[in-house]
């Protein structure tokens, strides 16, 4: 039931982090703050679209 989601950086950094979740029990969008180590502080990561393979850059579904 878990999925593997990316969270980007709000920081626009294109650095982000993987987590899962079970898209059962959360069906909003995740939004946590963590360190991103590319803006050297800590923002908010917001789940988002699955990423392409160039880049870090995220598809528009």
């Amino acid at each position: 039931m878990a999925e593997i989601i990316y969270m980007l950086s709000s920081a626009g950094t294109g650095y982000f982090y993987t987590a899962t979740k079970n898209k059962k029990n959360a069906k909003d969008k995740l939004k946590l703050k963590k360190y991103d180590p590319v803006a050297k502080k800590h923002v908010y990561f917001v789940e988002s679209a699955k990423l392409s393979k160039s880049k870090g850059k995220t598809i528009n579904v």
